[in-house]
């Protein structure tokens, strides 16, 4: 019997966007794999080394360790490179020491990844398309990642191409509206106004604001109206616009 609620639907992955920004980050290995590892992480700001013999250093990230954008160990794992360190992304081929990896990991209780190896991770890699803020993960759950590359290239292509232009403005606004109205209590209220203001707005008129325009948008906040994109540009912040407004 169906009841008012959500089924479950048991198998999945929670997919989050997890913060990483100045958490330490051990990548074992320096192959082709371990070098989208270091793009991943590199991306979300995460402070990373890098351990592996230089001989299996490919040019990706020997060049990330010339640029010094990675700290680099120049040697096999040892079991205290997991001091101090907030996940672990391991890319050696190498199945047992792969294994003990994972294990010290759990003993330590260190989020991990263990390349090509679904039991042994914490999380998974999905297929990201990104711009600028935009980040869409597509995931099997290690079932296909290929799969995954071909339907997160679908989705991209159905995108418009000023999107991540737009939320980024979308953005700055959502931040100039909290010091227009800091309260907690405003909460309810800010968010209702800029849903207001990303259903009726297009894209393109979202990418054309200025700070000027944005200044002058804000004004309508208290009254909870939403002008058009000329209304702002007569510059009547009061609400007392006699021309059209989305409400």
């Amino acid at each position: 019997m169906k009841g008012p609620y959500p089924e479950i639907h048991g198998g999945g992955s929670l997919i989050l966007a997890w913060q990483v920004r100045n958490k330490r980050v051990l990548v074992i290995g320096g192959g082709d794999v371990a070098a989208g590892r270091i793009v991943n992480v590199l991306n979300a700001d995460a402070r990373v080394t890098v351990v592996s013999p230089r001989s299996g250093l490919n040019d990706e990230v020997a060049f990330r360790i010339a640029q010094k954008q990675v700290e680099y160990v120049d040697r096999k794992f040892e079991p205290s490179d997991l001091d101090g360190v907030d996940m672990v992304l391991a890319a050696v081929d190498d199945p047992e020491a792969s294994t003990q990896i994972y294990k010290l990991c759990q003993e330590k209780k260190i989020p991990a990844n263990i390349a090509d190896v679904p039991p042994e991770c914490d999380f998974y890699f999905g297929s990201v398309h990104r711009d600028g803020p935009l980040q869409i993960m597509v995931s099997t759950n290690g079932n296909g990642p290929k799969l995954a590359n071909i339907v997160r290239r679908q989705i991209a292509s159905t995108l418009p191409s000023n999107i991540g232009a737009a939320i980024q403005k979308v953005g700055v606004l959502r931040r100039k509206l909290r010091k227009v109205a800091p309260a907690q209590e405003e909460g309810p209220k800010r968010m209702q106004w800029m849903s207001k203001i990303c259903e009726q707005w297009s894209l393109d008129d979202l990418c054309d604001l200025t700070d000027d325009d944005m200044d002058t948008l804000l004004g309508f906040y208290r009254p909870g109206t939403v002008p058009t994109l000329g209304a702002v540009r007569l510059g009547q912040p009061s609400g007392a616009y006699d021309g059209p407004f989305l409400i």
